[in-house]
């Protein structure tokens, strides 16, 4: 009789056959998009069928490129605030959700999640027409509960912009860190929270030395995964501001664009994504090498 181990096994063969697509589709959609980037990155291509190779000239001029680093900034900004605001909130409604006294919460997580399945144009508008000086809700409402004094131009102001189309961004995908955090926390056994109950720690000594800890993993994976995602944050500043006034809120997949298929230097646009990805790359090492604990 063949015992439970043997019936699992898995021929080589068969695992290959199952790793195959996944690495196919993988290799086309990613890798192979990578290596032609790079080597486009080596050249002086402008669009058409000549492509002189210039090694690494492009490179050089990147890193005397201010307005890079400027976009670079605008990106950090970015996602500091993310990492603050949106996973902060995201910690704090978890915790409320574990509530006993809190109701309809299903109602509320549907509600907190549902604009993450709007797409990230329509958001883009939304929030433009929210923020205009002539006829935008935040606006009106700072008139009528009579705080004409904190009415800005919110995406005209170049010391403001950034942080007006950061908002959007917290605010739509906020729902991701939620219900990420809410599985995360399902898995913990009730019987930790009975036991921390009756010693008397409860609310936020609760969430902070039991749910915080247990869950501090998963935390740390998404807050990962939002330093990349915010990295290539693109569609919603294009639409609010198309990265105005002048250049204050341009980010580093808009300026790559720009570079690309505007000016049409798809050479050195090429370059300007390689060093996102080495950007982006270094971010998340370091993010990961900071936040290890020792066991």
């Amino acid at each position: 009789m063949m015992n439970d181990s043997t019936a699992m096994k898995i021929k080589p063969v068969m695992l290959l056959a199952l790793l195959v697509p996944g690495l196919a589709v993988y290799t086309f959609v990613m890798i192979v998009p990578l290596v032609f980037s790079f080597y486009y990155s080596l050249t002086d291509w402008t669009g058409g069928p000549v492509k002189q190779f210039i090694g690494f000239d492009n490179y050089l001029q990147l890193v005397k490129d201010r307005l890079f680093w400027d976009s670079f900034k605008n990106n950090l900004t970015i996602m500091l605030l993310t990492l603050i605001i949106q996973m902060g909130l995201a910690f704090f409604l978890t915790t409320l959700f574990m509530s006993k006294l809190m109701r309809m919460k299903e109602f509320h997580r549907t509600v907190i999640f549902f604009p993450v399945v709007l797409s990230a144009v329509v958001v883009g508008f939304i929030w433009q027409m929210i923020y205009s000086r002539d006829y935008g809700i935040l606006n009106a409402v700072l008139t009528s509960v009579g705080l004409e004094s904190w009415i800005r131009p919110w995406l005209d102001d170049p010391g403001l912009v950034i942080y007006s189309v950061a908002v959007p961004l917290i605010w739509q995908y906020l729902g991701i860190p939620l219900i990420i955090f809410l599985s995360a926390v399902h898995g913990i056994p009730k019987e930790i929270y009975e036991t921390c109950e009756l010693d008397g720690c409860t609310g936020f000594k609760k969430a902070r030395y039991i749910t915080f800890p247990l869950i501090y993993d998963t935390i740390k994976v998404v807050m990962m995964l939002s330093i990349s995602s915010n990295m290539l944050v693109f569609s919603h500043i294009y639409v609010m501001t198309g990265g105005g006034p002048g250049t204050s809120s341009m980010v580093l997949a808009q300026y790559a664009y720009k570079t690309s298929f505007t000016s049409m230097q798809l050479g050195y646009g090429s370059a300007v994504t390689m060093g996102m990805f080495v950007l982006s790359f270094g971010i998340v090492l370091i993010f990961k090498r900071l936040t290890e604990v020792r066991r």
